[in-house]
């Protein structure tokens, strides 16, 4: 007959430096939002740029603007706020120590992940075909080539960092959906859901403001 164990107490899962779990998971998450707030510096180096060029050359931002696809943004825009809803779901099943439910859902919003860089790839394949790609084979034939360039030089930049973090976190989400179905987060701890949550709402949330910026400019 197999051996059955019962999950690991509270205390169990304490490391020596903290007093109980409370400070412990209060500790992980402060390192977690510090490192996003890292993250929020280099994302603000590139909003800082795009918000001088886009006052600078409002008039070519616009143009351009238009050149991207809405449909896919805006598509890519509701399969990352489902995917957060799935995350918060799925944090919630791990405080609920639900194991397969948390599986599903963290499963879910890696799918979700997945979706969103199948479309960005989509997109970026247009904008190839488009030759809208800044190098040797741009071609632009509106007014003021060179900013118009400069807006896509932006773009790419801000969506493949952007689409880097997502790959992260796609990667980040398998893992602990791994690590769940071995019940590696029962008794309590869930430490480790609720700061993958975090860095996937933030990933979402970096898309939220990229969105209108990029996309929506040109269709006032």
């Amino acid at each position: 007959m197999p051996i059955l164990t019962s999950p690991p107490s509270e205390s169990a899962l304490v490391a020596e430096q903290f007093d109980d779990i409370e400070q412990q998971r209060d500790a992980a998450k402060l390192g977690m939002w510090i490192f996003l707030a890292s993250e929020v510096l280099f994302f603000g180096g590139l909003f800082l740029s795009y918000t001088i060029y886009r006052f600078t050359y409002g008039h070519v931002f616009m143009e351009t603007s238009r050149r991207l696809d809405v449909v896919l943004g805006g598509t890519n825009t509701a399969v990352l706020l489902v995917s957060s809803l799935l995350m918060a779901f799925a944090v919630r099943a791990a405080q609920l120590d639900q194991r397969r439910a948390l599986v599903r859902l963290l499963l879910g919003t890696a799918l979700l992940g997945c979706v969103f860089m199948s479309i960005k790839m989509v997109e970026y394949h247009k904008d190839y075909v488009e030759h809208l790609v800044p190098g040797t084979h741009f071609e632009w034939t509106g007014a003021d080539p060179s900013n118009a360039e400069l807006f896509f030089w932006i773009y790419f930049a801000m969506t493949g960092l952007h689409a880097i973090h997502v790959t992260v976190g796609i990667g980040v989400l398998l893992v602990l959906a791994l690590l769940a179905s071995r019940g590696k987060f029962s008794g309590g701890n869930y430490n480790a859901i609720e700061i993958g949550g975090l860095y996937w709402h933030f990933v979402d949330v970096v898309w939220v403001f990229l969105f209108p910026l990029l996309y929506l400019v040109g269709h006032r």
